[in-house]
Parts: structure tokens; C-alpha cells; sequence
């Protein structure tokens, strides 16, 4: 027969479900590390937002009117009211890169006939991290420090009236209405001030990144160069009573950080949240007291009182041999309780730990004979 026949040759497919070694993979792959340069894009502790209210809907304009009853009367109902836009602080959010520059709320509904008001206007909520100023004009308005926590930024307009609410005895068929307002208008500065129980302070490659990453779980940059840290990292120690205590690793300081050199004043700000102090000393450096000298100064040269908070004193790198030369010494010209340890060998760590519960303790009976709640991770 004139007809032959073909034979078609089919590709195999790409991959295989039913072979476990040529079935695809189909794990969830770990999250790549951010190193502190990336994480900088990421961590925003300030930023300048404009917020508008919702304006509010216009009155109604209508005339009841059916058959039978043709001169019914106004029945234009008002109109709804613009919505607020509202920041809330929620301990979730950690820096305010998710804020946007510009929000508004919704818009109210117009009024309607047969006395109908017009539907409100949606409230916009934004989130921002606990410790959140908002400042207008550089003056404190807000300050958002408990979980929950709002404040209205921008109130909606007021919705318009209906003719109907102008109705009276002298005016049988009102004929005019009220248009909805505008919502305000505000431009506000937002500025975060990290909120932790211990704040680590220290010059540059003092081991503040290493000492937060021994005791806690936080991951900050370690190298051995200057300004590894770039922004405050937050760890969380854990005790076996479920308590937890929040440590924070602040940017290192130099002299003459109050007058805004080196990382200056965009990390002394995040010092003024912590409750008690954790000062880092490098005990391998030629006379390390001096360090703490220039730290104290500089913090009450930022701001007075600061210095004088509950604080210990860490000389960190312990396991080195000129170490123990200068720890006798150190305790010798400080007053404070010098703690020694080496958060690279872990040496001595306990003694920290019990410490800093120590002055958790402390603090949280302070804030209770206040009357005050402490502040809870």
C-alpha cells in the first residue's frame, strides 16, 4: 500500500516525578544570611511622611416625592465622614523601611435620598516599631512606646449636610447643601529610638557584636576591622523562668560622637531607651579605664544623667595574655563591678547572665513601686 508507517519518537521528559533520583527537589531552602551592608537598605530608623485625612462626602440633594404624595419634602441625607489615618505601634515591626512617604484615608460617601447618610470613611493604620517618636516641626507629639498604641495623625474631613438638615418653618424646600471638608494635612517626622532593656556600649572592635552573639541568638556582623555594626542590633537572652531580657548592640562610639562624629547622634539617640548599661572594654588595649572615661563622657556630653544609669563594666578578651595583666588594674581605678570574660571561648559568661538578670530584676521592682508596667518581650 502507498501508506507507511511512522514511527514518532517521543523526548523523554525533563524530569520525573516518580524517580526519586530524577524527581525534582522540592525543599524549602534556608534563607540566605543578609550581611550588615545589605541589612543598612533594610534597617530605617528615620523618615519623613506626609498624611492627609479622608475628606469628607457631600450633602444630599433630593426631593421626596412618590404618587399621592408629590410635595414630600427635602429628604437629602449627609454625608459620610473622611477616614483617619492612624499610626500603631506593633512589636512586630522593626524598622520603619516599610513606612511610606505619603498615606491618606478614605473618603466619605456622599448622602443620599430618602434620608440616607453616606457610608464613613475607612481609617488607614500603619505600623510602626515600638520606640517611635513622631515629631511635627521638631516638636514631640507622640511617642509610641507600648504594644498596640496609636495615635491619629491625620484627622478625616467632616461630611457635608443634606438639605434635608436645613429644613424648618421658614424654609418649607430648602434647595442648598453643604459640601464634605477636607481632611488635615499634616507632615510628620518619624524617628526610632531602639527600646531594650541593656544597651551594649563600647568603642569600635571592642567584641560588643561578638559578646551579643554568645549570649543570645542574634547574628550581627563580626570582622576585625572598625564600624562592622551599622545599626542597632536587638538580641533576646532567655532564662529558664521564661523570662526574657532584650540587649542591645549599639554602633561603636568614638570620641566625639556627641558632636556628631564618626556614626555620631544617629546611634547615641538609641542609647536613651535602655534601662540600665553594659559598657564593653577591650582589657588587651594599653590602659583600657581611659576607654570608659571617653564613653561616660560622651554620653553625658549627649545627654545628662545618661551615664549615671545601673551599669556593669565588661572587659571582654579575657583569653588574651595581656588581658590579665590590665584586669587588676582596671579594678583598681573603676568603681563599678568589672565583669571579665571572653566571648570568643565563652570563658565566664555565667557570671554576666546572672548579672544582667540582677539588673532586670531590679528594674522591673523599680517600675512596679511606680506604679508603672515595665517594659515585656
Amino acid at each position: 500500500s502507498p501508506w507507511k508507517p511512522v514511527l514518532l519518537l517521543l523526548s523523554p521528559p525533563a524530569f520525573s516525578t516518580t524517580c526519586a533520583r530524577c524527581a525534582k527537589d522540592r525543599r524549602l531552602r534556608a534563607k540566605r544570611a543578609i550581611s550588615e551592608r545589605q541589612l543598612t537598605r533594610y534597617f530605617v530608623d528615620q523618615r519623613k511622611v506626609r498624611v492627609v485625612g479622608g475628606q469628607g462626602g457631600g450633602g444630599g440633594h433630593s426631593f421626596y416625592s412618590e404618587p399621592r404624595k408629590i410635595f414630600g419634602g427635602p429628604d437629602g441625607g449627609n454625608g459620610g465622614d473622611g477616614g483617619h489615618v492612624i499610626l500603631k505601634a506593633d512589636q512586630q515591626m522593626k524598622s520603619l523601611s516599610a513606612v511610606f512617604p505619603f498615606y491618606q484615608g478614605f473618603h466619605g460617601e456622599r448622602g443620599g435620598s430618602k434620608n440616607c447618610y453616606g457610608a464613613n470613611g475607612a481609617h488607614v493604620y500603619v505600623k510602626v516599631p515600638l520606640g517611635t517618636l513622631v515629631k511635627e516641626d521638631g516638636k514631640v507629639v507622640a511617642d509610641l512606646t507600648q504594644h498596640g498604641e496609636e495615635y491619629v495623625a491625620a484627622y478625616g474631613g467632616a461630611g457635608g449636610k443634606g438639605n434635608r438638615f436645613f429644613l424648618s418653618n421658614e424654609n418649607r424646600a430648602p434647595t442648598f447643601f453643604t459640601p464634605g471638608e477636607p481632611g488635615q494635612d499634616r507632615v510628620l517626622h518619624l524617628e526610632l529610638k531602639t527600646t531594650a532593656h541593656a544597651g551594649l556600649v563600647g568603642f569600635p572592635n571592642a567584641g560588643k557584636s561578638s559578646l551579643l552573639r554568645a549570649i543570645s541568638r542574634a547574628k550581627p556582623a563580626v570582622a576585625a576591622y572598625p564600624f562592622t555594626t551599622l545599626n542597632p542590633h536587638v538580641g533576646i537572652v532567655h532564662y529558664q523562668d521564661y523570662e526574657q531580657v532584650a540587649v542591645a548592640d549599639i554602633p561603636g562610639l568614638i570620641k566625639g560622637a556627641h558632636q556628631n562624629r564618626g556614626l555620631g547622634m544617629a546611634f547615641l539617640k538609641h542609647i536613651e531607651r535602655c534601662r540600665f548599661l553594659l559598657y564593653v572594654v577591650d582589657l588587651s588595649v594599653p590602659q583600657p579605664w581611659i576607654q570608659l572615661q571617653d564613653l561616660k563622657y560622651e554620653l553625658e556630653a549627649y545627654e545628662k544623667g545618661l551615664s549615671e544609669r545601673p551599669c556593669v563594666v565588661i572587659g571582654n578578651k579575657f583569653d588574651l595574655a595581656q588581658s590579665r595583666i590590665n584586669l587588676p588594674l582596671l579594678r583598681e581605678r573603676v568603681a563599678e563591678r568589672v565583669i571579665a570574660l571572653s566571648a570568643l571561648t565563652g570563658d565566664n559568661l555565667e557570671e554576666l547572665l546572672f548579672h544582667l538578670r540582677e539588673l532586670y530584676d531590679t528594674y522591673v521592682k523599680t517600675e512596679q513601686s511606680r506604679g508603672q508596667s515595665p517594659v515585656k518581650w
